[in-house]
């Protein structure tokens, strides 16, 4: 019995009712399989918690790999941050300019199904635990990813690892597909104002 499997029969009270055997069994089956995560929304902080989660899973001994997409510029103080962990572990993807939504060029989409061959890769070499693609949602957004690619590759994670998703604009097939969705808000932030970004803040 592996941890999830002792953390749940630990815990067969939930709500108040006695989870039955079959229930058991589904519960654990699930924590075993490794779930789909979406980080999503016009607020601040989706790559910011797709790292905390995974400096979480590094401290249990986990493996993470994490895949920048339309991030070739200057790494971001996340990245810099994780760079000297082993087992933890960043590619990132993308030219060092903005993406231009209504243009985007030859190597903006070769850089980003550059991204998803990364991550088919992974999914193949069996040794993370947990995968983040951030961005990834943008990416199809601005049209660098066909929608289908991202939800055939959904189709095809491994069991026992866990996928995160970040980025804006997700689609409701792609959120469909999730088993956790959290939305991030902006209600005020001081781009609005005029400041510019801050390193160590926003970078």
């Amino acid at each position: 019995m592996n941890g999830f499997s002792t953390i749940v029969a630990g815990k067969r009270d939930i709500l108040g009712e006695r989870l039955d055997n079959a229930a058991l069994r589904w519960i654990i089956q699930r924590m075993e399989k490794g779930l789909v995560q979406i980080y999503t929304g016009d607020g601040k902080g989706k790559t910011t918690a797709a790292f905390g989660l995974g400096l979480r899973a590094w401290g249990r001994k986990k493996t993470v790999l994490v895949i920048q997409f339309m991030k070739g510029g200057p790494p971001s103080g996340e990245a810099l941050a994780v760079g000297d962990l082993q087992g933890f572990v960043v590619f990132r993807t993308g030219s060092d300019r903005f993406v231009d939504k209504a243009n985007p060029t030859t190597k903006d989409r070769l850089e980003a199904m550059r991204g998803i061959q990364r991550a088919k890769d992974a999914f193949q070499e069996k040794q993370w635990d947990l995968v983040v693609l951030d961005e990834v949602l943008v990416a199809v957004s601005f049209g660098l990813i066909e929608e289908r690619v991202l939800l055939q590759l959904l189709e095809s994670k491994p069991e026992g690892m866990e996928l995160v998703l970040t980025g804006r604009y997700g689609t409701e097939s792609i959120l469909a597909r999730a088993d956790l969705v959290t939305e991030m808000r902006c209600i005020k932030h001081p781009f609005d104002e005029g400041l510019p970004c801050r390193e160590g803040v926003e970078s």
